[in-house]
Formats: structure tokens, C-alpha cells, sequence
């Protein structure tokens, strides 16, 4: 089976459930947003969720996607940067338990810090405090980290330090690697679409998109007609249509140019959709590299999907986890 390591931001979620969305609106956190937040705004939020009984979970696009590929049962591996706190220490405590790889390098700002708040309909609003997690550097960078693995992970949002995501791409492609993005937020793929499809135009191989960022990448309303549009760049693209399912298609460079896959979702009681679309990732890739078939894969990744949403954060009960690998082995 192929090898997988993420890189990304090293995050902590904090997670707290609101009735109505007027505390949104008083913190002035976009609905379903990503907003990012300095030292004095995180306190403010803290004094807010206090009284909430905040509940804490590993956080971050790709350490969500390696944390459900670890669960099904491969070993992934994870790069990022943590600060010298406690924070930090239970971000590396929780990934060294499940068994995945990390290479996490410390500095002193304090560790990055995802602040939650999920409304009543299980949407999510992040104020999100990157700290240690925003200083990795382009020349941290080094071939030896891709060592062993076949396919790297890349988060989204790391597009916001251009020559330190172009590093990674030219390095880790250099090194004979699969490249993959998820785009991360609609509001990254439409003030920085220029960058973004100069990447997948030079690097990428597969592209992770959810309908809003497909639309705001391809300036398609239609998100199968947004599709074909990303395969013309790329491998493997998959766009991720939240209650009405998945799809997906092979690219331009695929000998299986044109092949298309769906898979509607399974209907389930929404708690929280923290770390959906990566949970998604994680088992539509832990298909991919047993090479199952697109459909199989659109099944595997909302099958995982479907039981995060059920519960607060990404912390699923080992028995949770043990059903959804039994189930996956009955799909291909």
C-alpha cells in the first residue's frame, strides 16, 4: 500500500456548542467562516466559550485527514510546527498514540489554536489562532522529510506563505511524490485562484475541493461542469457536495481521462461538521492507495464522514472506528 504524509498547520481545536448564532454575531465571526485571530482576540474568545465547557481535539486540515487514515488502520506520517507549551505537548502526545510519524518542529510563539463554535445545524465558525503553526519556513524544508512515502498531503491554507508552499511542491515532487491539496476555504481559492492554479497547472496531481471553493476556483456555478474544469490540470480531482453526496474525475494526465464517479451521502443526524470534508479525505485516500475504485473511494470517504458528523470534534469511539472498518473491507 502507498505511504501517506500530510503537512499543515499543527493545530488544537477548542470546541464549544451555541444555541443561536447571536454570539457570532456580538464576536463578529463570520457564519461558517475562518477567521484569523491575534493574541488578544483568542483571550477574548476564551472568556466567551469558558462557560461553555469547551471540548479539545488535534485540529487542522491535514493532521485531521493523517488522524482518520491512522484510525483505519495504515501509518501515515505528519509535518508541521508546534510551540514549547502544553498545547504543543498534547498535539504530539495525541498523534505519537495513534501511531503516526511526526516531524514537528518547536519554536517558541505558543501553539496554533482553532476556537470552535458550532451552531445549532452543525455548521462551524472558526476564530483561528495559527501561532507556531504559521512560522514554518521555506528552507525548514528538506528532501530527507518525504523519505518513504509515496503520496503527500498538502493543506490548503498553507497557500497563504507562497514561497514556503512552492518549496514543499517543488521539493517533495523532486523526490517522485504524488501531490495532493485539499483548497481549504472557498474565500483562499477565490483572492488567491491565481496561485492556485498556477500549482495545479506545475505540481499537482489531486485536488480535495468542496462545491463553494470548486466554484470559486473555476467561476463554474455548476460544480460537475467545475470539475471537468480542475481535471483539465490535473490527475484526480474530487469535489465534495456536503448533504448531496460526491463525485469525481479523472484528469487530463490520467490515462482514465473522463471517467466519472458519484456517491450520495448517507443520511444521518448532524452534531458537528468539524473535520468532515477531511475525514472524507482520509477514506476516500485510504481507497485510493488500495487501489479501490472512484466509487469505492466516494464510499469509503463518506462513510467516515457520515460518523464524524455525529458526534462533537473528531474524537471517535474505538468501537465507532472498528465498525467503520469492518464496513469498508465489505466495499471492495
Amino acid at each position: 500500500m502507498k505511504k501517506i504524509i500530510g503537512i499543515g498547520n499543527a493545530l488544537v481545536d477548542v470546541l464549544v456548542q451555541i444555541n443561536d448564532d447571536s454570539m457570532l454575531t456580538a464576536l463578529q465571526l463570520p457564519k461558517g467562516g475562518m477567521t484569523p485571530i491575534n493574541d488578544e482576540r483568542m483571550r477574548e474568545l476564551h472568556l466567551h466559550m469558558k462557560a461553555l465547557h469547551p471540548h479539545r481535539a488535534t485540529g487542522g486540515c491535514a493532521s485531521n485527514t493523517m488522524l482518520a487514515l491512522a484510525n483505519l488502520g495504515v501509518t501515515p506520517g505528519f509535518i508541521g510546527k508546534i510551540g514549547r507549551d502544553e498545547t504543543g505537548s498534547f498535539f504530539a502526545e495525541t498523534f505519537k498514540q495513534l501511531g503516526i510519524q511526526t516531524q514537528l518542529s518547536l519554536c517558541d510563539t505558543p501553539s496554533g489554536v482553532a476556537n470552535t463554535f458550532i451552531s445549532a445545524d452543525g455548521e462551524r465558525t472558526f476564530g483561528t489562532y495559527l501561532g507556531a503553526a504559521a512560522q514554518m519556513r521555506p528552507e525548514e524544508i528538506t528532501p530527507d522529510m518525504f523519505h518513504g512515502y509515496n503520496l503527500l498531503y498538502i493543506e490548503g491554507y498553507l497557500i497563504l506563505n507562497r514561497e514556503l508552499i512552492e518549496k514543499i511542491c517543488r521539493t517533495a515532487k523532486e523526490e517522485g511524490l504524488t501531490l495532493c491539496i485539499d483548497l481549504g476555504s472557498y474565500n483562499l481559492a477565490q483572492t488567491l485562484r491565481p496561485l492556485f492554479l498556477h500549482l495545479l497547472e506545475e505540481y499537482i496531481d489531486i485536488v480535495f475541493a468542496n462545491e463553494e471553493e470548486c466554484a470559486a476556483l473555476t467561476e463554474e456555478a455548476d460544480a460537475k461542469e467545475g470539475m471537468r474544469r480542475i481535471a483539465q490540470l490535473c490527475n484526480l480531482t474530487i469535489v465534495k457536495l456536503g448533504s448531496k453526496g460526491a463525485m469525481a474525475m479523472w484528469g487530463a494526465s490520467s490515462d482514465k481521462y473522463g471517467t466519472e464517479a458519484y456517491t450520495p451521502t448517507s443520511k444521518v443526524k448532524v452534531v458537528d461538521t468539524t473535520g468532515a470534508g477531511d475525514f472524507f479525505s482520509g477514506g476516500f485516500l485510504y481507497g485510493f492507495c488500495k487501489g479501490a475504485s472512484l466509487e469505492q473511494c466516494l464510499k469509503m470517504g463518506d462513510l467516515v464522514a457520515t460518523n464524524v458528523i455525529q458526534v462533537i470534534g473528531t474524537r471517535l469511539s474505538d468501537k465507532t472506528w472498528e465498525n467503520i472498518r469492518s464496513s469498508i473491507k465489505e466495499l471492495y
